[in-house]
């Protein structure tokens, strides 16, 4: 049975051109970045331009860009590390209600530490509201995080506008671009982007390594001990084929972007357009034009989507029901309430991301299993 991948929010395959940079670092060019002898800089050169392709990727400068293990890490060297070297300054933060697991437990971590924290609500669509975040802003304020797209239901925030509210109050403002990373342009200056997180395996990267983009003058405490690795901002060995292949990804990404969020805009309208004509009770979730290109989150009015996603499994198809980092729970998604989702529909999400390998063939195979499936499946 052919296998039909529809979760490339979770994951994506490592490129093979992703691959063939990286393989070297594996057993030939194995030295450790922090050794002097000439093994040991092959392997920090090889860092180093990893650094300058995610820099051109996103206009920083390289020594702006941070690598890391992951988006959460990343995240959680944003947050922690922004909200340890600045409570002199302050102790408030603001983010919204849709944000992943690794910003909103960091969060609660920082509450429990004596932080304020002001949960944004957002629209039907997913949107904060400029307005009022301009509203929670306070004395106290130190940093705004606010994801760049939705995990679970695509919508794009109005990132720029945000920029310039917290470049205007002087606050930080870091945005978690995990999702965003190959399927937006990003300019962090034009966008008045701070600090910006992303996660290789995201855009056809090893799993394993991320990057933390930080604004240059901008101070954050280190969150593990240990080595002066990353300019004594990030403890441990290097990642250097992980890094290599972050740097080549990242690079691929935006070399192909036009084609790439092209062909991905073209599959994800068919894909909604011809659920909403064949399917009743059918509702998209996120905004209908501002989410991601390859995004499509649909719920089934009385469907359990727990029994749906085992029904297409059996059937060859990979999809989800929203986060891949919260696919154990049973409890409706916290997006989903944050939208105001009726129970009978959040019950029934299903999230499809179309990817690069992904063709109309296999779109119209999975609205076939979907306009067949569903009745038997209806609570």
């Amino acid at each position: 049975m052919k296998i039909r991948y529809f979760d490339h929010a979770a994951t994506t395959a490592v490129k093979e051109e992703v691959l063939k940079e990286m393989l070297p670092y594996f057993s030939l060019e194995y030295g450790n970045a922090s050794s002097l002898y000439s093994i040991g800089r092959k392997s920090k050169k090889a860092i180093d331009t990893a650094r300058h392709q995610v820099a051109k990727a996103i206009n920083c400068e390289p020594k702006e860009v941070y690598f890391t293990s992951c988006g959460s890490e990343s995240d959680n060297l944003a947050l922690k590390g922004v909200a340890y070297a600045n409570k002199n300054k302050g102790n408030h933060i603001i983010t919204t209600k849709i944000e992943h697991p690794a910003i909103m437990q960091t969060c609660a971590t920082l509450e429990k530490q004596g932080y304020e924290v002001t949960y944004l609500n957002v629209d039907k669509d997913g949107l904060i509201n400029l307005q009022e975040l301009e509203n929670s802003i306070k004395d106290t304020t130190i940093l705004i995080s606010i994801m760049f797209a939705n995990n679970e239901i695509g919508t794009i925030q109005p990132i720029k506008e945000i920029g310039e509210i917290a470049k205007r109050h002087q606050i930080f403002f870091h945005t978690d671009a995990v999702q965003a990373i190959g399927n937006v342009r990003i300019d962090v200056d034009y966008l008045n982007i701070d600090l910006l997180s992303m996660s290789a395996h995201k855009f056809y990267g090893p799993k394993g390594v991320g990057a933390l983009y930080v604004r240059k003058g901008i101070e954050f405490e280190r969150i593990q001990d240990g080595g002066h690795q990353e300019k004594n901002k990030r403890a441990g060995t290097e990642n250097v084929a992980g890094i290599v292949g972050l740097g080549k990804a990242i690079e691929l990404a935006y070399k192909n972007f036009d084609q790439y969020n092209e062909k991905l805009t073209k599959l994800r309208d068919y894909y909604i357009s011809q659920i909403e004509e064949k399917i009743p009770n059918a509702k998209l979730n996120g905004h209908r034009t501002k989410r991601l290109p390859g995004n499509t989150n649909i719920s089934f009015k009385g469907v359990d989507g727990q029994l749906l996603l085992l029904k297409l499994d059996e059937n060859g198809i990979c999809a989800s029901s929203g986060s891949a980092c919260t696919s154990g729970s049973l409890d409706p998604s916290h997006v989903l309430v944050a939208i105001g989702l009726p129970p009978e529909y959040a019950q029934g999400s299903l999230r499809v991301t179309i990817g690069d390998e992904n063709t109309k063939e296999d779109v119209d195979y999975l609205i076939k299993l979907l306009g067949t499936g569903l009745n038997s499946l209806t609570k």
